[in-house]
């Protein structure tokens, strides 16, 4: 019998759903009462830590339960139609067709030994029963509105045949196929640049008001929810913990908890000397030892015995004639005056910047490409370079954090690469600790050299060998670069090091299977500082952390680099920890650096067109800040075949003209430490306006007093 919907009902009505996963161990309750109602194109986000319920939602939604997993209770309407009495052939006729989602991997999601085209093509052809040519032109449609260029090209490419962008692209695509009423969105652009994010963000956003489509978004990025949601639900350990409209809740949270999340945001009101991030403490608790009361009791500031834990929670409604149907789930919201409580750690004393540890002149790296094809081999340019980083000069001084930012592909890690030894460099110099290093690789480099020069990489999970101890691996690098050679000296260093790191000592004996995400990243900061080095490259260190995970791994670094001056490489896309963070920015594009200077200077006018971009790009969780948009069209040109002139001239949307196609751009000196290399005049540069604006001292306190009135009982 064929589904009918009800058009007037809600898209999504969710009561009291209660989910659980059926273990060796017992039933493990992973979503407590969570309720939640979504209109035609309205567009909900769910916010917190990982491990608090947010993709559970999610999947249960779409029925993906798993075999483990059940709905024990509750129920989820889609159009008034209950959701948990459709059979395994309805359910499929759903998904993709009515429900659509879009994963937080996009190469997961497709298929790497078919072609784009088959797979966008199947969509409508099993949902629509359409013939294969109506689904080739409805593919090539739907495409053309996610803004890819060359359809047809892409219709024909295999998915590792495009950029990590553009598949994110084609996946929006292949969800957008067949009109779908509700759009799941689990971290769509976690792994994304800023500039592909703002494209994608709006780009999703133009194709739902097209279409009407409803969105749930999961994502623990604030400001990206602040930018695309109507409502916003705070989840903690399972169930809902505060919700209202982006307005209510961003300008007047009540929970103690979304007050934590906003404390670990590097605003642009944060100062990492005089307004530090404030992590939250302690850790989410497992679904299976939850605490008697409220479940965030155990990390809360506000915690009182007797009151908060005698007895399960309930939600509140926030009154108030602006407030928006704002409720929270905590017995003292009433009394706490979240005004009057530090929203910052302690403040600390400027770091004394010293002599230069690192100095760079003009290194360029290539990279030779052989082309054996006939037409390349009577031409005789069978041998082409990719040109990853050209001209690059700058340095670093002791105790001093410099910043290296810019798009996937712009050279970052190439860069990182040379300097570590891993790669050595076609030309130029580079200068550390007084030793020329450019062209040594690592293998012949000396152990003290190593151990001078270590990283934090990425992901934690791919850099400790899941056979070995973490005492064994922390201990190795101390032996390895000579730091101690006694077992027991060695050992007494690998506790202490843990100590640095606020880990138990008892993680010595433990392996990396029994750590989470964020203990996995402070053990690669104790070996990175193990060998005592003078710099510490971080790459990306925290882009793939939680908020508050992040911001205790970034106090953490910087508490380090405090106690041992350590000079600190910071490579990132994400302007608003680099803006916290580093004292001095690089930016990269294409190989080649478009601006450098101190981090206010890059942060004000005059900007490179292309930093300009990059910070319009960010997303401030702050209803406060104002900020233009700028979105970057195209991609990033290919290293193989860069322009002849200006990098950035195929993409910028302040283009002088031919001089920017044909001219190498000169270096212009705005200030001592500041240097763009652009043709635009630099007197006309600094009548750009500011791109982020971030109201006075006495505005923020008169906003932060605007709160509508509540009645104490």
């Amino acid at each position: 019998m064929a589904m009918t919907f009800d058009e007037n009902a809600p898209v999504l009505e969710i009561a009291g759903l209660n989910l659980s996963y059926w273990t060796r161990a017992g039933e493990i309750p992973a979503v407590i009462d969570f309720s939640l109602t979504v209109h035609k194109g309205e567009s909900i986000g769910l916010v917190g830590e990982s491990g608090c319920g947010k993709s559970t939602v999610a999947m249960a939604i779409m029925q993906y339960m798993g075999n483990n997993g059940t709905i024990k209770s509750g129920s989820i309407k889609f159009k008034g139609v209950e959701l948990t009495d459709l059979s395994p052939d309805e359910l499929r006729k759903l998904r993709g067709s009515h429900i659509s989602m879009i994963y937080q991997e996009p190469f997961a999601a497709l298929n790497p030994s078919l072609t784009l085209g088959t797979q966008l093509k199947e969509v409508p052809m099993t949902h629509d029963g359409i013939s294969d040519a109506g689904a080739h032109d409805r593919a090539l449609q739907v495409l053309a509105d996610v803004r890819l260029p060359d359809p047809h090209r892409v219709m024909a490419a295999y998915p590792h045949q495009i950029s990590g962008g553009q598949q994110q692209r084609v996946v929006i695509a292949m969800a957008l196929l067949s009109n779908p009423s509700l759009l799941l969105l689990d971290e769509p652009t976690t792994a994304l640049d800023v500039t592909v994010e703002a494209g994608i963000t709006k780009l999703i956003t133009d194709i739902s008001d097209k279409y009407g489509t409803s969105q749930i978004y999961i994502s623990h990025n604030l400001g990206l929810i602040l930018g695309v949601c109507d409502r916003v639900f705070v989840m903690y350990s399972g169930e809902v913990v505060e919700e209202g409209t982006i307005n209510s809740l961003f300008t007047w949270p009540k929970h103690p908890y979304t007050h934590g999340l906003f404390g670990c945001i590097p605003l642009p009101t944060a100062d990492k000397n005089a307004a530090p991030l404030k992590p939250i403490a302690g850790q989410l608790p497992l679904p299976h030892e939850r605490p008697q009361g409220c479940n965030f009791g155990p990390r809360c500031d506000f915690f009182q015995d007797g009151r908060c834990d005698a007895k399960d929670v309930s939600m509140e409604s926030v009154p108030g004639p602006t407030t928006g149907n704002h409720l929270v789930r905590c017995v003292r919201w009433r009394e706490i005056d979240h005004a009057l409580d530090d929203a910052h750690g302690e403040a600390t004393e400027p770091m004394e910047i010293g002599d230069d540890v690192l100095t760079i002149e003009n290194m360029q790296k290539y990279y030779e490409v052989h082309d054996r094809s006939i037409r390349s081999l009577l031409s005789g340019r069978s041998v082409m370079y990719v040109r990853a980083n050209e001209r690059i000069s700058f340095d670093a001084r002791r105790g001093e954090t410099v910043a290296i930012v810019g798009e996937s592909g712009c050279g970052k890690s190439t860069f990182a690469k040379v300097l570590m030894g891993l790669e050595t460099a076609t030309d130029g110099e580079i200068h550390h600790d007084g030793n020329e290093i450019s062209r040594i690789p690592v293998r012949e480099r000396s152990p003290r050299q190593i151990g001078s020069l270590q990283m934090v990489f990425q992901n934690p999970f791919d850099t400790l060998n899941p056979s070995h101890t973490v005492g064994t691996q922390i201990g190795r690098v101390i032996r390895k670069f000579g730091v101690e050679t006694d077992k027991a000296r060695i050992r007494q260093r690998v506790l202490e090091l843990l100590d640095i790191v606020k880990l138990p000592r008892d993680f010595y004996a433990r392996r990396p299977r029994q750590l989470s995400g964020g203990q996995k990243q402070r053990i690669g900061i104790a070996r990175a500082f193990a060998g005592n080095p003078s710099m510490v490259i971080a790459d990306e260190p925290v882009s793939a952390l939680d908020v508050s995970v992040a911001a205790a791994v970034t106090e953490l670094l910087m508490e380090i680099q405090r106690e041992h001056k350590t000079t600190l490489l910071f490579i990132s896309h994400d302007l608003s920890v680099v803006r916290y963070l580093s004292d001095r920015i690089v930016v990269m594009y294409l190989g080649q650096i478009m601006e450098r200077g101190a981090t206010e200077a890059i942060f004000a006018p005059p900007y490179h067109p292309y930093t300009e971009a990059l910070l319009c790009a960010v997303p401030i969780a702050d209803p406060e800040v104002t900020k233009r948009e700028i979105v970057l069209e195209g991609n990033l040109p290919s290293a193989l075949n860069p322009p002849h002139g200006c990098p950035f001239s195929t993409r910028c949307p302040r283009k002088v003209g031919k001089i920017c196609d044909e001219e190498r751009p000169p270096m212009q000196l705005a200030s001592e430490t500041h240097a763009i290399a652009c043709h635009i005049p630099l007197e006309e540069l600094k009548r750009v306006e500011p791109v982020i604006v971030v109201p006075g001292r006495e505005e923020r306190l008169h906003a932060s007093r605007r709160t509508p009135e509540i009645p104490v009982p």
